[in-house]
């Protein structure tokens, strides 16, 4: 299947840096986009094994010294506010909850000014014990990932036996006022596809947004196939028995979620929010505002990039902020027009999800 990225339009270039980039302090690129959610992982370690992401024995970690320390993400966390206009910040993996100091980041960040939104994206296992400590740190909501509500089909996917500690950390995530919650489900054909309505009637019922995610090209295995994949369209289909589904009006504004207010066909009166996310099939590229920073402090303006620029470097060597922020804005302004997954010619990222960050 061939489909559109809706790549925008070249606008006319307004002269600022030498390369033709405007003279504005944000990250913009040269197709009229301006980014500013930051997602930041803290750590390449993760305590699952999900077959879409890693393999059975895991990856090669990051050395201590590689990754960033708390005061080096703090730091970049504060040029993206401060001098980028970045407003949103999530913190991703990996498994975040693995960084001992992640109250202390979340804390510091929370004091930024201007204060931005903070989220974390997680698999909850060790959330049940942390979460009330995150929330009066400043964090103000989470998404957590979750493929399946059977202990049997959790553990095929992920390879480890942790259903019941993630259903826990969900449950006092939502007792610490962490929400709105979504729950993030990867839908994978004849292992947990079947699930889909049962997913979703569970996400409503306790009062959480579930959101299915399309699997992407980003696993270690490099097994992935678009002919095999639970598409955006299959998702719906999957749905439609059992509910109505009516797309939510209000713009998209960058989200990479098209959102429904679905509404269960049994009578029961269930409703709520469920959304889609079509990066493969439906991709929202011409709108997309995300800025990436890895774990050792590179930029990916795409999650699909084959380069990254390194602001490790620069600053462990003394570097001012400004000359970060402008390294920074620098590697934005090369963000492509799209991902490039319905070129012939696309070859998937030699890291994977965990390896990049969420």
């Amino acid at each position: 299947m061939v489909v559109s990225l809706g790549i925008p339009t070249l606008p006319g270039r307004v002269h600022g840096a030498t390369d033709g980039r405007p003279a504005t302090p944000g990250l913009v690129d040269r197709f009229g986009r301006t980014a500013t959610d930051l997602r930041v992982s803290l750590t390449d370690r993760c305590n699952l094994r999900c077959t879409y992401c890693m393999p059975a024995d895991g990856l090669p970690w990051l050395d201590r010294e590689q990754a960033l320390s708390a005061d080096e993400i703090v730091r970049l966390v504060e040029i993206g506010v401060r001098d980028l206009g970045v407003r949103q910040v999530r913190f991703t993996g990996g498994e975040p909850l693995l960084r001992a100091d992640l109250v202390d980041i979340i804390a510091r960040c929370a004091a930024l000014e201007p204060r931005p939104e903070l989220s974390l994206t997680t698999n909850a296992i060790g959330l049940a014990s942390r979460a009330e400590s995150l929330a009066a740190a400043g964090l103000d909501r989470i998404n957590v990932s979750l493929d399946s509500l059977h202990a049997e089909t959790f553990m095929k996917v992920t390879r480890r036996p942790f259903l019941e500690r993630v259903l826990e950390g969900v449950d006092a995530a939502a007792a610490a006022g962490l929400g709105p919650i979504k729950i993030n489900a990867v839908l994978l054909p004849g292992v947990n596809d079947h699930e889909a309505p049962a997913l979703l009637r569970w996400a409503l019922e306790q009062g959480h947004e579930l959101r299915y995610i399309e699997q992407m090209p980003l696993d270690a295995d490099h097994t992935w196939s678009r002919s095999s994949m639970v598409t955006a369209a299959d998702v719906r289909a999957l749905l439609a028995p059992h509910f109505g589904l009516a797309p939510v009006e209000a713009p998209r504004d960058g989200a990479p979620a098209e959102r429904f207010t679905a509404t269960a066909t049994d009578g029961s009166g269930l409703t709520g929010t469920v959304g889609i996310i079509a990066s493969v099939t439906e991709p929202f590229c011409v709108d997309c505002r995300r800025t990436r920073l890895t774990a050792e402090g590179s930029v990916r303006s795409c999650l699909f990039s084959h380069t990254e620029t390194d602001l490790r470097e620069s600053l462990r060597s003394g570097a001012d902020d400004a000359a970060i922020a402008e390294l920074w804005r620098g590697a934005m302004w090369q963000k492509p027009a799209g991902h490039g997954l319905d070129d012939p010619s696309f070859v998937q990222p030699a890291r994977s999800m965990s390896a990049i960050g969420g």
